[in-house]
């Protein structure tokens, strides 16, 4: 592991010093004066603070970042608009009438897919951090940078906003990528492959999600060697795959870097093919490596426009959706996730187009991600293929832990409009409560994201 972990010191290193050699200087950090909106105009975390005019957004008041009486990490979530009704809803019959608050993608699942409608509900501006997030965000501000290659990373600590005042479409993908949403958690979760009929045969996995970079010790991009977060899976069933292990390493400024196991083999192989657009390896082909979860991994291959601020129905606060007493085949429907279950909410969105580089290939060859100013989740994308028609189109939705506290998402789904099927991830109905705080809480053993420990996991 030594020499694996040099060879890639060697290889982020060597790429940072030709990529200052070939492109311009890495962008600045905002001024003092920008800066200094941070926690007057602007939320701490670079949302606008104020509602907007028609009052359709209220002005944020610092989320939900405290537990219900008597509520414990572990219990079932309690809804705190559990009292809400919906505003209205939109189906094929009035989505013109909403379309400027609506992607194109959401507007084609309202148009394609009989009987898909979306219920749109009062706002809840319900996004809180912890007061040390605030301030790292405030140092980030100041100091945070982008690589020389426009897309890598630099600078910047964690466990904070690394761009809340961002200024290009790298900067803000950065904010989704490292999200504050903990030091790492463990969960249980489906992945769902839709069929028509209704039937399917979920894929349960247990996960150990490792984010060194959230401690609030964090010193830097080089104080965890270059790694954006770990991951290690282990599939619970069908018993025909039970027991394989798929290990993934992010990094800040490199490709990710796979292995999997196969206890039929007993043995562990690399996955030089884990990265981009290559499928994920038994998913049915309905989703590449990098739409997981929503947008992860190296981001070379693409040119990163800002688009703007917009204001957009957006999944928020669904918690009748991730309700853990819930049957899957009656959340995941023949050819859409049960509209009674999805809560949308008007908010302001950032608005980012990814198109592929003059030279790069890429199966997907333009992404429109829609990011929530309050938690700086993707929170919807619209995915293109190389002739310009929307492909596939993704929705994931956020809603309060206060436990961390923190915004949190795991469930989200991608429709894919050809084959007119989708892919519904992180489904954790029927499987028990995500500790959110294991990795605070010293429940992951950082000795687990080791290939070396893939063997010796799967044996036990």
């Amino acid at each position: 592991m030594e020499r694996y972990a040099t060879s890639i010191a060697r290889r982020g290193a060597l790429a940072l010093w030709l990529a200052a050699l070939l492109a311009p200087p890495a962008v600045a950090a905002v001024g003092e004066q920008e800066a200094a909106q941070l926690g007057r105009s602007l939320t701490p975390v670079g949302a606008e603070r104020a509602g907007n005019k028609d009052g359709t957004i209220p002005e944020w008041t610092g989320g939900v970042t405290a537990p219900p009486p008597g509520w414990k990490a572990g219990q079932k979530r309690v809804d705190p608009f559990a009292a809400d009704k919906p505003l209205y809803s939109i189906d094929a019959g009035n989505v013109e009438k909403h379309k400027a608050v609506l992607s194109e993608g959401q507007q084609a699942l309202v148009k394609q897919l009989k009987g898909y409608r979306m219920d749109v509900y009062p706002t809840r501006r319900s996004c809180g951090f912890p007061d040390f997030v605030y301030e790292r965000t405030k140092t980030n501000a100041r100091e945070a940078r982008l690589a020389a290659n426009g897309w890598g990373l630099e600078k910047g600590v964690g466990a904070a906003v690394l761009f809340p005042i961002p200024k290009s479409g790298a900067e803000a993908v950065w904010n989704h990528k490292v999200r504050y949403m903990g030091e790492g958690r463990i969960e249980q979760y489906a992945t769902i492959f839709s069929n028509r009929s209704g039937d399917f045969t979920p894929l349960v996995q247990q996960q150990w999600a490792w984010v060194p970079f959230h401690s609030p010790k964090n010193k830097g991009v080089e104080d965890v060697g270059g790694v954006e977060m770990k991951l290690l899976n282990a599939v619970l069933s069908p018993s025909a795959r039970a027991g394989e292990l798929i290990l993934a390493h992010w990094f800040f400024n490199d490709p990710s870097d796979a292995w999997l196991y196969f206890p039929g083999q007993r043995r562990t192989r690399r996955a030089p093919t884990f990265a981009y657009d290559n499928p994920v390896p038994g998913y049915e082909n309905l989703e590449t490596v990098d739409q997981y979860p929503m947008y992860a991994g190296a981001m070379d291959r693409y040119d990163w426009k800002l688009v703007g601020k917009q204001e957009m129905l957006i999944p928020y606060n669904s918690f009748r959706l991730i309700d853990k007493s819930r049957k899957y085949k009656d959340v995941y429907l023949g050819d859409f996730v049960n509209r009674d279950l999805v809560r949308y909410e008007l908010h302001r969105v950032w608005k980012v187009e990814a198109t592929v580089k003059q030279g790069m290939r890429h199966q997907i060859a333009k992404r429109v991600f829609y990011l929530d100013e309050d938690s700086w989740a993707i929170v919807v994308a619209d995915l293109y293929d190389a002739q310009g028609k929307l492909w596939r189109v993704q929705e994931s939705s956020v809603y309060p832990a206060p436990e961390i506290p923190a915004c949190v998402g795991q469930e989200f789904v991608s429709y894919d409009l050809s084959v007119g099927r989708y892919i519904a991830e992180n489904a954790t109905q029927e499987q028990p409560e995500t500790d959110w705080l294991a990795g605070r809480d010293g429940r992951i053993d950082p000795k687990k994201f080791n290939p070396d420990e893939l063997r010796r996991v799967g044996e036990r």
